[in-house]
């Protein structure tokens, strides 16, 4: 993402996950994790989106780790249809979450966490973050860009169980060529899960990343405590 982008690997269950890391200056507010998109049309943890969601969350004061999935770059195996690399960004999630845990001087379980996919990767964090939510482990915030509800088992983040994650964040370009704008209101429909359509915006966010990173920090930015009432 810039020069000060950090390079890894954490162990997977097909081998090693390629991570790149960035950092905010300051101790880390907790650990956010992004998703890129679909590993068979070119997704890579570089992708534009990928890299918006993370400076957003560098921006916010958070760490963020961004993983390849399976095969791409130096990330091992091969494409597992979003099983796979749920398990594989699970693995990232708890890696990283111990480093920050230590940092801060908490349990990894503790450490604020907050989970952001586009496209395909939106239905990644999407499930880990179901699946974390259920065997519960708190997730702060959820961000979904672009979420691909037409082309995979996409998870209710709100359901009778509660919600996935603490805020939850779906933003969606009003022009999305790929996933119509339709499906994805249909999914979140019978949530009540609000939708922050982008307009005239395609599934790329083409001359809209500057935007879209100033829609998430907004969202996701902690409330000023001198500004709330008693």
């Amino acid at each position: 993402m810039n020069r000060l982008t950090q390079h890894g690997r954490v162990a997977g269950a097909a081998g090693d996950i390629e991570v790149a890391i960035d950092r905010p200056l300051h101790r880390p507010r907790g650990l956010a994790v992004v998703a890129h998109p679909h590993p068979l049309h070119g997704g890579t943890l570089d992708n534009k989106v990928a890299q918006t969601l993370a400076r957003a969350w560098v921006q916010l004061g958070w760490a963020c780790v961004r993983p390849n999935f399976r095969g791409v770059g130096a990330s091992q195996g091969t494409f597992d249809g979003g099983r796979g690399e749920t398990d594989d960004v699970g693995r990232v999630v708890a890696h990283h979450a111990a480093a920050v845990g230590e940092e801060l001087g908490v349990a990894a379980d503790a450490v604020p966490l907050a989970l952001a996919g586009f496209s395909f990767g939106s239905f990644v964090a999407a499930a880990l973050a179901r699946r974390l939510h259920d065997s519960g482990r708190s997730v702060h915030h959820l961000t979904l860009v672009g979420p691909a509800v037409v082309n995979f088992p996409f998870p209710a983040v709100r359901d009778a169980a509660g919600a996935a994650a603490q805020r939850v964040l779906v933003i969606h370009g009003e022009c999305d060529e790929v996933v119509p704008i339709a499906a994805v209101l249909e999914w979140a429909r019978p949530q009540h899960q609000p939708v922050l359509v982008a307009p005239g915006a395609g599934h790329f966010f083409h001359g809209l990343l500057t935007p879209l990173k100033d829609w998430i920090c907004t969202w996701h930015a902690e409330p000023d405590p001198t500004l709330t009432g008693p």
